[in-house]
């Protein structure tokens, strides 16, 4: 096989332990509570261990087998209690996107109804609501250009056990099958919301600034080869509407990495409701971490150097974080 050469900020073996991982992530929690947007971003074949390592499966773990939410979660806390000067409030927001439509999963009122297999793969407008539901979650720009999400349940959160609680609780309504490769896999991308609102007294009498701060955790559906997965059905349609995720995604990647790429230059986020709903994380109005998560499996070469490829590529985008103020 061909040496291939990457270059990344971290890197970690398969004895690294989830606190060892942790820590390329804290200096996001910093920003994230000083007023800065954050995402950490999963990205990898399917079995690579994206939700072991995010830490948003339904498993309850001793402390030190903790993945990245549930430590990033009591962090946040922590560094909250310690910022005395601002008000601060919590929200959380839980989304799944199945077959490119939008699945809220801490509404209570639709979680179930989750939208049809065969009828839903083929949406040709990445940012309108599914089923013409005026009461769909859906995605739009806002008038100053920055990605909201509409109709979704903001939940607020008090402590770390509510985190924790709206976690597992979004979590045990994802939507997850059995294929040949992975025994529980995740059939749609999750992106769990932390959505923080600081209150500052200014100068003047009866004046203040309301700071508002996003943290996206995003965990995606790993991708799949049919032949390896030898998935059937809807099974099989779900890999295909995860491909085309990914592949947009990638597109996406591809392009905003391109050291050649003119100011002003088209980006692809339209191809793919998983890519409209990162624009902000991918070039966009926040400060973001890839984390590749790969197989040393020998028979997963090809989706290896893939995933490598894309994250190296990542590497390359340039985002422009700033504080939005009220």
């Amino acid at each position: 096989l061909t040496p291939k050469v990457f270059t990344f900020d971290y890197a970690f073996d398969a004895f690294s332990s989830q606190e060892h991982v942790f820590e390329a992530v804290v200096p996001l929690v910093h920003r994230f509570v000083d007023g800065f947007n954050a995402t950490v971003l999963a990205y990898g074949q399917t079995g690579s261990g994206k939700t072991w390592t995010m830490g948003t499966g339904l498993e309850l773990m001793p402390d030190q087998l903790r993945g990245i939410v549930p430590r990033a979660i009591d962090l946040i806390f922590q560094t909250i209690s310690d910022k005395s000067a601002a008000d601060c409030s919590l929200a959380v927001s839980f989304l799944e996107l199945y077959n490119e439509e939008l699945v809220d999963l801490l509404n209570p009122v639709i979680k179930h109804s989750r939208p049809n297999t065969a009828s839903s793969s083929h949406s040709n407008n990445p940012g309108s609501s599914q089923s013409n539901n005026p009461n769909a979650p859906n995605i739009r720009e806002d008038a100053h250009g920055h990605i909201v999400w509409s109709n979704v349940r903001e939940e607020p959160v008090t402590c770390p056990q509510d985190l924790v609680s709206c976690l597992q609780r979004g979590s045990l309504c994802r939507s997850t099958g059995s294929t040949d490769m992975n025994a529980a896999s995740s059939r749609s991308h999750a992106i769990f919301t932390i959505i923080l609102k600081q209150k500052e007294k200014q100068s003047l009498p009866q004046t203040y600034r309301t700071i508002t701060s996003k943290f996206h955790f995003v965990d995606l559906a790993g991708s799949e080869r049919l032949k390896r997965t030898n998935a059937e059905g809807d099974r099989k349609k779900e890999g295909i509407s995860i491909n085309q995720g990914l592949l947009a995604l990638g597109n996406c990647i591809s392009a905003l990495g391109d050291e050649s790429r003119r100011p002003g230059a088209h980006i692809p986020y339209r191809d793919s409701k998983l890519t409209r709903m990162l624009q902000d994380s991918l070039g966009g109005n926040s400060q973001t971490l890839m984390i590749a998560c790969v197989s040393p499996s020998e028979s997963s070469y090809g989706e290896t150097v893939s995933t490598l490829t894309y994250a190296n590529r990542a590497r390359n985008i340039k985002n422009k974080s700033e504080v939005v103020q009220e």
